[in-house]
């Protein structure tokens, strides 16, 4: 998911294909947010952002990483459901969002659409949903740093 940046974040944690906007309140993350390269860092001063910071850092030096975050709940009981089946597949497999949406008895594009809903990109990992014979959207896009992005992160977890 990407937001405007208008909207403090509580961390902002530079990646190597941009940074991640972080959001949480005492008790959970409330939101993720894919934000362009060259977004100023703002380290988390929060038990939580430090925590999620750490994990997040922990992916990427491992894919392998399982993220161990309360999340707050969000979306509708489809999205939930949705988010469910991506959080099930393993670091560098991928899915067709007709495989998920054949699970789900639904369609592939509201299959699409959860994904670009999720409010926990990386964490709840979209990026291993991708269209039958291409790459896909990603956060709602079809081109710019966002398709960079996922190109990154499915290569990353493919580099094991």
């Amino acid at each position: 998911m990407t937001t405007a940046i208008d909207t403090p974040f509580d961390s902002v944690l530079p990646t190597p294909f941009g940074a991640l906007g972080i959001r949480a309140d005492d008790d959970a993350l409330s939101e993720i947010c894919f934000l362009p390269p060259g977004t100023p860092a703002l380290p988390g001063t929060h038990p939580l952002t430090r925590e999620t910071e750490q994990q997040l850092r922990a992916y990427l030096a491992s894919p392998q990483h399982r993220f161990d975050l309360p999340l707050n709940p969000a979306g509708t009981a489809f999205q939930r459901r949705v988010w469910a089946e991506i959080a099930a597949i393993a670091p560098g497999e991928l899915r067709a969002y007709g495989q998920l949406a054949a699970r789900l008895g639904s369609a592939a594009r509201a299959v699409g659409q959860a994904c670009g809903a999720n409010p926990f990109p990386v964490v709840v990992p979209c990026h291993r949903v991708v269209a039958q014979h291409a790459l896909g959207g990603f956060a709602h896009a079809r081109n710019g740093f966002l398709i960079d992005t996922k190109q990154w992160l499915i290569q990353h977890e493919q580099r094991r």
